[in-house]
C-alpha cells in the first residue's frame, strides 16, 4: 500500500479504495457478505430490497449498493438497528410469499431462504395482504409464479438492460404492485423470447425454467420406446457445479455414465451436429460472399436470437443463415437415419436434448421441426434438470466411472465444442472457410481475434487475399444495436455471430446459476481447453461427418442436406391481440380511427410519448367523441418506427407534431363509417 492510498473503515478495519463503485463492493472486499436481493454487478443499481443497509458515521443509515465510497467513511454493518431492519424486511417479504418451499424448483439455491436463515427469521409477525394469483404456464420455456415474487426488479432490469426487450415490468402501485408481462398477458403471449435470463437472476422461484423431467422419465420407463440423448457442448463444463465440482470442470464421461444409468439407450454429442453446422453454414457464407448477396450473414444457432429477429427485425430474416441449430440438425438427422437402421418406427424413437438453454424448449416445438406432427426433438432438459434427475435417482455422480459416448453421433471436433462460448461459432466457421479460401491446411487453428468477453467484439482478418469483417455479439440489447446498424446501411460486416445469453451458451439460463462472473469465464476457459485436448480441431476433419455426407446426405448444401439441415424463418407478431382500446367515446359519432404501435422498436423510438401527447391533445380540445384511439403491437415496420395508422393510412418515422397535424387533417375530412346492415336475414349481408 502506498502512503497516499485512500481508505474507508469497515467495522474497525481500514479497507483501501481501489476503484470499487459502491460501499457494497468495499464491504465484500473486507470479507463481509452483506445480504442483497436486487444487486447484480451487471445491472443498474436499484436499491429496492433494503437489505444491504449500513450505518455511516455522521450520515446515518445508507444503502451500501447505492452509496459511492469516499475516503474516511466509518461504516458499521451489523448493529442491532440494522439487524432488526433486515429482519423486518425479510418478514414482510415472507408474509406475502408462497411458502411451498420443499416442492419449489428453486429450493436448493433459494436466496430468500438463505437470507431468512442468515438474518435470524424464525417466525413471521405480519399477515398477508395479497390474494393468491394464478401461475403463468403460457411459455414453453419459463414458468412464472407471481406468488413467489419479492419485487426485487432483477428480472425487469435483466430483460430491459441486457436483453433490450422489456417483456416484463412493474405494474400497479402500493401493496398491489406486481411484476407482469405487458398488459397482464402471459409470458408466452408477448415479446418474451424464452432466453430465461430473468429466471437466472430471480432470487426465488417466481421465474423458473419449465421442466420436462416427468415426460422424459415416462419415456424412459416405456419399453416400446428407444430413448437417446444428445448433450450440448456447454453442458459438459456446467453440470459438475451442481455436484460441488469447480466451475468449468469437464464431466462428460461421468455424465454419459449417469445418463445410461438413468436408462438412455444411447448418448450422443451435439458437437457432431455442430460440426455439420460449421460445414453447411461455412459453405453458405462462402456462396453468399462470392455472389455479394444477403450479407452480412447472421448465425442462426441461438433460438432466442432467431425469435428476436423474427419479432423485431423481420426485414433481416433473409440475412440469417438458413442452417438449423445443432440441436435441430441432430434431431432431424437421427430421426431420419436411426429408425431404419434399428428397425423401429419414427414415433418410437425419442430424442432428448440436454441443453444449457431454456429457449431450446421453444425451438423444439416449432412446427417446421416436425414430420407429420412428430417432432425431431421430443424433449429438452436443461443442465439443472439433468442434475435433479441424477440426484433423484440416487446416483453418486462424483463416484461414477466415466463411460464413452456412442458412435457415430458421439464423435465431434474441437470446432464443435467451442460453439458453447461466445465467438466459438465464428472461430469454427473460420477454421473451415480459411482452408476453403486458401486451399491450404491451416498452420494454426486458433483465431484469438474473435475471443473475449465483451458484449460486442469486432475483428478484421485477411484470409487468402480476402478481407473478412466480423462481429461477435452476446446479449440481445447489443444484438439490437448491431441489427439497427445493418438495417440503416451503416454496417460493413460480412459475418455476425449473435448469442442471446451473456458469454454465449455457457451462460444459458439452464446452467447452474453462477456465483459470480468468474464462473462464466472459467466455463469458457475450460471449453477452449477441451478443444485443445480433442484429437481433431476442424469440422471438415470429422471422419464420421464425412461418411455421413458420402453415404447419406450427398453434397454439402445439396437437396437432401438442405431438406434435413436447413429451415426458414417468418415474421412473428409480439402480442396475440390486435389492439387495446384506450379512447372511444360516442359509438354513434363518426370517428377518426388511430392505432399507435407500442411494440419494443417503436416504444424505444418514442411511441409512448407520441401516444401520451396525442391523448392529452384530444382531451384538452374536447375531441374524445371524434377519435377512436387504440394501442397496437406491430405493423411490421420495426426499423421505421414510431409507426401510427390513421384511418387505414400507415405513417412511419412519426413525431408528435406530424401525428397531430395528420389528426387535424383527418378530423376536417373524416372517412365515412361502414354502414350497419339492416335487419333482415341476420347474416350481415344487408339484404
Amino acid at each position: 500500500m502506498t502512503m497516499d492510498q485512500q481508505f474507508v473503515t469497515v467495522e474497525g478495519r481500514a479497507i483501501p479504495i481501489e476503484g470499487e463503485r459502491n460501499l457494497l463492493e468495499i464491504i465484500r472486499k473486507a470479507g463481509i457478505e452483506l445480504p442483497t436481493f436486487c444487486y447484480h454487478s451487471e445491472l443498474s443499481v436499484y436499491g429496492a430490497c433494503r437489505l444491504c443497509l449500513v450505518e455511516v458515521a455522521g450520515r446515518g443509515v445508507q444503502g451500501a449498493c447505492s452509496t459511492p465510497p469516499e475516503p474516511g467513511l466509518d461504516i458499521k454493518v451489523n448493529t442491532p438497528q440494522l439487524r432488526e431492519i433486515r429482519k423486518i424486511a425479510v418478514e414482510l417479504l415472507l408474509a406475502n410469499h408462497d411458502l411451498s418451499c420443499p416442492s419449489c424448483f428453486k429450493s436448493v439455491d433459494c436466496k430468500l431462504m438463505d437470507v431468512a436463515r442468515r438474518v435470524g427469521v424464525t417466525s413471521v409477525r405480519f399477515k398477508p395482504v395479497q390474494e393468491k394469483a394464478p401461475l403463468d404456464f403460457s411459455s414453453p420455456s419459463i414458468i412464472r409464479d407471481p406468488n413467489k415474487c419479492v419485487l426485487c426488479g432483477d428480472c425487469v432490469r435483466m430483460c430491459s438492460e441486457i436483453q433490450g426487450i422489456g417483456a416484463i415490468g412493474f405494474a400497479h402501485r402500493g401493496h398491489q404492485t406486481a411484476v407482469l408481462p405487458a398488459f397482464g398477458k402471459g409470458l408466452g403471449e408477448g415479446e418474451c423470447v424464452g432466453c430465461g435470463q430473468c429466471a437466472n437472476v430471480c432470487p426465488t422461484g417466481a421465474l423458473v425454467p419449465r421442466s420436462e423431467m416427468d415426460e422424459v422419465l415416462t419415456a424412459l420407463a416405456d419399453p416400446t420406446k428407444t430413448v437417446v440423448a444428445q448433450v450440448a457442448p456447454a453442458v459438459r463444463v456446467g453440470l459438475g457445479e451442481c455436484f460441488a465440482s469447480p466451475a468449468g470442470d469437464p464431466v462428460m464421461g461421468r455424465m454419459v455414465a449417469a445418463l445410461k444409468r438413468l436408462g438412455f439407450d444411447a448418448v450422443y454429442d451435439t458437437t457432431f451436429a455442430a460440426d455439420l453446422t460449421v460445414i453447411e453454414e461455412g459453405q453458405e457464407f462462402l456462396t453468399r460472399a462470392a455472389a455479394g448477396e444477403k450479407l452480412p450473414q447472421f448465425t442462426s444457432c441461438c433460438p432466442g436470437w432467431v425469435q428476436f429477429a423474427e419479432q423485431s427485425f423481420p426485414e433481416l430474416l433473409p440475412n440469417l443463415s438458413s442452417c438449423r441449430s445443432p440441436q435441430q440438425m441432430f434431431g432431424s438427422l437421427v430421426k431420419e437415419m436411426l429408425p431404419e437402421k434399428q428397425g423401429i418406427a419414427r414415433k418410437d424413437l425419442i430424442v432428448v436434448s440436454i441443453m444449457p438453454c431454456t429457449a431450446k424448449k421453444f425451438e423444439a416445438r416449432r412446427p417446421e421441426f416436425a414430420v407429420d406432427g412428430s417432432p425431431d426433438v421430443d424433449f429438452v432438459l436443461t443442465t439443472q434438470e439433468l442434475a435433479r434427475m441424477i440426484d433423484g435417482a440416487g446416483l453418486r455422480f462424483n463416484s461414477l466411472e466415466p463411460e464413452s459416448l456412442d458412435m457415430p453421433f458421439g464423435f465431434g471436433t474441437g470446432a464443435g465444442v467451442i460453439f458453447g462460448a461466445s465467438g466459438g461459432v465464428t472461430e469454427a466457421v473460420l477454421r473451415f472457410a480459411a482452408e476453403k479460401i486458401t486451399g491450404k491446411p491451416l498452420a494454426s487453428v486458433d483465431f484469438a481475434e474473435v475471443r473475449g468477453d465483451s458484449g460486442l467484439r469486432e475483428a478484421t482478418l485477411e484470409v487468402g487475399g480476402k478481407t473478412l469483417r466480423l462481429a461477435i455479439v452476446h446479449g440481445l440489447a447489443n444484438a439490437r444495436a448491431v441489427a439497427e446498424q445493418v438495417v440503416a446501411g451503416n454496417s460493413e460486416y460480412d459475418l455476425i455471430e449473435v448469442m442471446a445469453c451473456p458469454g454465449g451458451c455457457i451462460g444459458g439460463a439452464g446452467q447452474p446459476v453462477p456465483k459470480d462472473l468468474a464462473d462464466r469465464k472459467r466455463r469458457t476457459k475450460d471449453l477452449y481447453q477441451c478443444d485443445k485436448t480433442f484429437p481433431l480441431h476442424k469440422a471438415q476433419d470429422n471422419m464420421f461427418v464425412t461418411e455421413c455426407y458420402d453415404k447419406f446426405l450427398g453434397d454439402v448444401g445439396g437437396h437432401k442436406a438442405h431438406s434435413l439441415l436447413h429451415t426458414h424463418y417468418q415474421s412473428r407478431r409480439r402480442v396475440s391481440d390486435e389492439t387495446l382500446v384506450l379512447l372511444s367515446g360516442d359509438p354513434a359519432q363518426t370517428k377518426v380511427r388511430v392505432r399507435v404501435c407500442l411494440g419494443t422498436s417503436c416504444h424505444l423510438r418514442g411511441a409512448q410519448d407520441i401516444l401520451t401527447g396525442m391523448l392529452k391533445h384530444i382531451v384538452e380540445n374536447g375531441l374524445e367523441n371524434a377519435v377512436d384511439v387504440r394501442a397496437s403491437f406491430c405493423f411490421e415496420q420495426c426499423a421505421k418506427g414510431p409507426t401510427v395508422e390513421m384511418d387505414g393510412e400507415v405513417m412511419t418515422h412519426c413525431t408528435l407534431e406530424s401525428v397531430l397535424a395528420a389528426l387535424d387533417a383527418h378530423l376536417r375530412n373524416p372517412l365515412p363509417q361502414p354502414t350497419k346492415p339492416s335487419a333482415g336475414c341476420g347474416c350481415g349481408c344487408g339484404k
